[in-house]
């Protein structure tokens, strides 16, 4: 499974971003997808994550800000950033688990998308 993530960019504080990342393959079905987030010189923390039933849950820091969806049909995640701040400055990296199989055998692993940079200023 690839993950391809797009639509970091640089925004003034208070503006919107909205990122995407479709996963892409054979033979796997996705359980659920995230969007984690790091920071320079800081540990990659959890922003959002949504399961293939449309659960939510959010990092206390962007609740209310920022909205997760997917599109189940082109296996893709969605995070609207609204009322951006400086400190929301980060890589921002896409997660998804997913069921797999290649034929012989089935499995359940993580994959992760490349990150995509968030720059809020002025």
């Amino acid at each position: 499974v690839q993950l391809q993530a797009s639509g970091g960019g640089l925004v003034q504080p208070g503006g919107s971003l909205r990122l995407s990342c479709a996963a892409s393959g054979t033979r796997f079905e996705i359980i659920y997808m995230a969007w984690y987030h790091q920071a320079p010189g800081k540990q990659r923390e959890l922003v959002a994550t949504i399961t293939s039933g449309g659960s939510t849950n959010y990092a206390d820091s962007v609740r209310g800000r920022f909205t997760i969806s997917r599109d189940n049909a082109k296996n893709a995640v969605y995070l609207q950033m609204n009322s951006l701040k400086p400190e929301d400055t980060a890589v921002y990296y896409c997660k998804a688990g997913a069921y797999w199989s290649d034929g012989d055998s089935v499995g359940k692993s993580d994959y992760w998308g490349q990150g995509t940079q968030v720059t809020v200023s002025s």
